[in-house]
């Protein structure tokens, strides 16, 4: 029986020219590479020195487009993943939406699920898509929390880059079991203070810098990862041997082990990017996806499975055949 499906058409990613390695951060706050590394997995991220969300979103979103085969004007739907918005109103998927040219009247909005962001925004896109009434949507994830880190502290400074990713999904009839097979998002109210900022509009005017109760977030991750991936496998009738690719939130190397061997994963099916960007929240996924698949490792017919865990705490999974 034909039935519509969202197809991942292209994907694109972008990073900021500027990077900031580990030794480049010793000399800013105690720490060393050594230390970063072997905790976290990183040794490098992506700096933005003038640009903004939106501009990292849109060159990742012109790249989407042109792997897509697509213009701008012939998108639907836009929808951006983000903690690190331009402004607090209007939306930054608007901002975007008019630097790739996006044509009047098409929805564009924001989605604050942070490192989640992607799975969400991914989720609503492919529903509308199923439900008839979008054809060809745009969904990113862009951060820049270079501009919300405080460099003074070192347990959360060490962390995170900024980067951007996107997807281009387009509504295709068929009865082949393709594109996104199953999507589940998932929130727990209850841990509303273990990774958030130190501000916002309505209490301090300011955007505050990133709080993160880590071993608290650590304890939390590894389970919702599972939950996120494991139910995106029951969902689409698959098994953990039918996967080719695990993609997991890019947080830290070590929530990232522990999701896979929770899971049953072999390492060598993991795609990790951590090391050169380290953690980019809601541009985490779709950056190692286009990177990957630029770089031919992710190939057409290969089935993956996204999971992210973010603070809220939120998390999802999505299971996908490229």
């Amino acid at each position: 029986m034909m039935s519509i499906r969202s197809v991942v058409a292209g994907c694109g990613h972008y990073l900021p020219a500027k990077t900031l390695t580990n030794n480049d951060l010793s000399k800013i706050v105690d720490t060393n590479d050594e230390w970063i590394s072997t905790r976290t997995g990183i040794r490098a991220r992506h700096i933005v020195e003038t640009e903004t969300t939106s501009d990292l979103a849109a060159n990742a979103a012109k790249m989407a487009l042109a792997n897509a085969k697509i213009s701008a004007e012939d998108l639907d739907l836009v929808v951006l993943a983000t903690i690190t918005p331009d402004y607090s109103t209007p939306a930054t998927a608007l901002v975007v939406a008019e630097k790739v040219g996006v044509k009047s009247g098409v929805p564009a909005f924001d989605i604050s699920a942070a490192c989640s962001g992607f799975v969400y925004a991914l989720t609503l896109a492919d529903n509308m898509i199923k439900l008839g009434q979008v054809k060809n949507a745009l969904v990113i994830g862009a951060e820049t929390l270079s501009k919300v880190t405080d460099w003074t502290d070192r347990g959360t400074c060490v962390l995170f880059g900024d980067g951007a990713g996107a997807v281009v999904l387009q509504a295709k009839e068929t009865n082949d079991t393709i594109g996104i097979l199953s999507t589940k998002i998932f929130a727990d109210c209850k841990h509303t203070t273990e990774l958030r900022t130190s501000g916002g509009t309505s209490t301090t005017q300011s955007p505050g810098f990133i709080i993160m109760e880590g071993k608290e977030v650590f304890k939390y991750a590894v389970n919702a990862l599972a939950e996120g991936a494991n139910k995106a496998i029951e969902l689409a009738n698959l098994t953990i041997n039918d996967i080719d690719w695990l993609i997991p939130h890019q947080a830290n190397i070590r929530i990232i082990d522990g999701t896979a061997q929770r899971m049953g994963v072999d390492k060598s099916k993991v795609i990790v990017n951590i090391e050169n960007v380290g953690n980019t929240s809601a541009a985490s996924i779709p950056l190692a996806l286009s990177q990957n698949i630029e770089q031919g490792k992710i190939q057409k017919g290969q089935t993956i499975v996204i999971t992210a865990m973010g603070a809220g705490f939120t998390w999802g999974g999505a299971a996908i055949k490229i």
